[in-house]
């Protein structure tokens, strides 16, 4: 197998991985793993956000102006979910809505976040590749990258499809509709390497925009969900445990 496949094809598997948890837990997700699962993947996503997006997306700039792409396209990131937030009904499991300026449910909205940052993230692996190739081929930094990445899925993906069971669809229309939101990671990777260098002008909008949508995620979504009722700590050890994890992955592999 190419090792260009493969590196563009990680991630995607870590998605479709962590989706595949639908098939050996129950219908309805233990409180007690539902906070764990939520804070751990906040905490992967915050890490995600700093270390594989923001600084990479400012390390592509020059001096002090490159802190404006990256603040430019992080906020960008974080006005497109408010927006999506605002004008899109809110959908209860009975299938009724709040109204036109009420909110998307928890999951529609992870699932949108999750694709949205997925693309360049993939198209950050794509990069990587593109250097590999202008450099005698060497693509273990591509592959370490695109490693680190796929493990920080494996719990979206997982956030993503248990949910989707709970609210009574089937296991594999659950595990599909997971697996299908990192699938842009391979086609935004093999876009970088068909359009070559006339994307890296705005790759930093790109990845420091990923990053804001994942914020959004973490501070209205996932912190205020693992945090109320008993046991909130265990959302915290979570969070700190993927936190933590996601940034030895980042430093080591990077």
């Amino acid at each position: 197998m190419s090792p260009v496949f493969t590196a563009l094809m990680i991630p995607f598997l870590g998605t479709a991985l962590g989706s595949a948890f639908v098939f050996f837990m129950k219908r309805d997700m233990p409180a007690l793993v539902q906070k764990v699962l939520l804070g751990f993947a906040s905490g992967v996503m915050v890490a995600a956000s700093v270390w594989s997006l923001l600084i990479p997306a400012i390390g592509m700039g020059v001096g002090a102006a490159a802190v404006f792409p990256p603040t430019i396209g992080l906020l960008a990131g974080f006005a497109f979910l408010l927006l999506i937030d605002q004008i899109t009904p809110h959908l209860h499991a009975n299938g009724e809505a709040e109204g036109p300026r009420s909110r998307l449910s928890r999951t529609a909205k992870l699932a949108l976040a999750v694709t949205i940052h997925n693309f360049p993230e993939g198209m950050a692996v794509g990069v990587a590749i593109a250097g590999a190739l202008t450099n005698d081929f060497n693509i273990a930094g591509a592959l370490a990258l695109s490693l680190g990445i796929a493990i920080q899925n494996i719990p979206e993906g997982a956030i993503i499809s248990m949910p989707l069971r709970a609210e009574g669809n089937s296991r594999w229309k659950s595990f599909g509709i997971g697996a299908l939101s990192g699938i842009v990671e391979p086609l935004g990777g093999a876009l970088v390497l068909f359009l070559a260098t006339s994307i890296l002008g705005i790759m930093p909008y790109l990845l420091a925009f990923a990053a804001g949508a994942m914020l959004y995620v973490v501070v209205e979504e996932l912190v205020p969900e693992y945090s109320q009722g008993k046991h909130s700590n265990i959302g915290t050890i979570g969070f700190a445990m993927g936190f933590a994890l996601m940034m030895v992955l980042d430093v080591v592999l990077g």
